[in-house]
């Protein structure tokens, strides 16, 4: 078996393998967990909210992705809070564990949906940005990788947790998911309107 051949299972098994749980840590059908986000999102949409995506590095990377794929793509408005005017102020300001918190807090607002990304799932700033997200009344979705004990898989209403250590499987791994919940929401779509008409 060739190095790439090697490299692309061990990414399949990463990502078939994610596990996915409630806010009470009860495991969801990864099925119906990505099922369940694509509706709940587009609903958020429908009903004047808005998709949030927060994350560091090549976290930051895929929230920026993301948010561009989800508006354009599926007709969903969403950002990223990752500008650097924005980031590089607060920082200065309030310290970096508050980037995010702080702008959830000025702009968030209930029923919108927070998609909260941290391959470690310990960066305090991610974990800062979910405690604000709940005190606003939003949907908090999150995904992590590393340590299955790690603070931020259980602080959602649902959380996508990788069992990898490399930051490349699991980075690639969330990007991935998050596709498959817009790729397959917009599918389910076209097919429901096929059918209708």
């Amino acid at each position: 078996m060739s190095s790439i051949d090697a490299y692309v299972r061990t990414l399949e098994r990463t990502v078939r393998a994610a596990a996915v749980s409630n806010n009470a840590g009860q495991p969801v059908d990864i099925d119906q967990a990505i099922e369940r986000m694509g509706r709940e999102m587009s609903a958020a949409h429908d009903n004047g909210n808005k998709l949030i995506f927060v994350g560091n590095g090549g976290s930051a990377g895929i929230c920026s992705h993301m948010a561009i794929d989800y508006s354009k793509n599926g007709g969903m408005r969403s950002t990223a809070f990752n500008d650097g005017a924005a980031l590089t102020c607060l920082a200065n300001d309030l310290g970096y564990e508050e980037v995010f918190a702080k702008q959830i807090d000025l702009h968030a607002r209930p029923g919108d949906v927070l998609i909260a990304i941290s391959s470690s799932g310990r960066s305090a700033n991610i974990l800062k940005a979910v405690n604000q997200a709940r005190l606003r009344e939003c949907v908090v979705y999150t995904l992590s990788g590393f340590d299955p004990k790690n603070p931020l898989r259980s602080m959602g209403n649902l959380n996508i947790f990788l069992d990898s250590h490399e930051y490349g499987f699991v980075e690639v791994g969330h990007l991935m998911l998050l596709h498959a919940v817009l790729d397959l929401h917009m599918a389910r779509n076209v097919a429901q309107a096929a059918t209708a008409s």
